[in-house]
C-alpha cells in the first residue's frame, strides 16, 4: 500500500516561510509524479504544485508562483514544498498526492492522483 505522509505544517506569521515534506516509503518512489493540493474550510480542494517523477518538470498554481517551490530528493523518498512570503489566504490543509504514469496537461486535476496523504495544517496569521 502506497501511503504518502506529510509533515512540516504549523502556524506562521504573514511573510514567513514553511517547508512541507511528503515521504512515501518503497522502492518505487522515484516512479511517482507528486502533486501538492490544499483545502481551506468551506472551499474545494485546489492545486498548488506538481513535479514529475524526475523533478525535471514542475508546475504551479498562479496564486503561489514565485513564492512556492516544489523539489524532490529521490534518494530520501521525499518531496518538498518550500513556501515563502506566506499570506493569510494560504491557510489550508495541505495534501500530498502521488500519480503513476505520464504527467500530462491534467496535472492540476485531483482525479488523476492515485494515492493521498492525510494532510498537514498550515495556518498563516495576519
Amino acid at each position: 500500500q502506497v501511503q504518502p505522509v506529510e509533515s512540516g505544517g504549523g502556524l506562521v506569521q504573514a511573510g514567513g516561510s514553511l517547508r512541507l515534506s511528503c515521504a512515501i516509503s518503497g522502492r518505487t518512489f522515484r516512479t511517482y509524479n507528486i502533486g501538492w493540493f490544499r483545502q481551506a474550510p468551506g472551499k474545494e480542494r485546489e492545486f498548488v504544485a506538481a513535479s514529475d517523477w524526475s523533478g525535471g518538470r514542475s508546475y504551479y498554481a498562479d496564486s503561489v508562483k514565485d513564492r512556492f517551490t516544489i523539489s524532490r530528493d529521490n534518494a530520501k523518498n521525499t518531496v518538498y514544498l518550500q513556501m515563502n512570503s506566506l499570506k493569510p489566504e494560504d491557510t489550508a490543509v495541505y495534501y500530498c498526492a502521488a500519480h503513476t504514469g505520464y504527467l500530462g496537461s491534467n496535472y492540476a486535476s485531483p482525479r488523476i492522483y492515485d494515492y493521498w496523504g492525510q494532510g498537514t495544517q498550515v495556518t498563516v496569521s495576519s
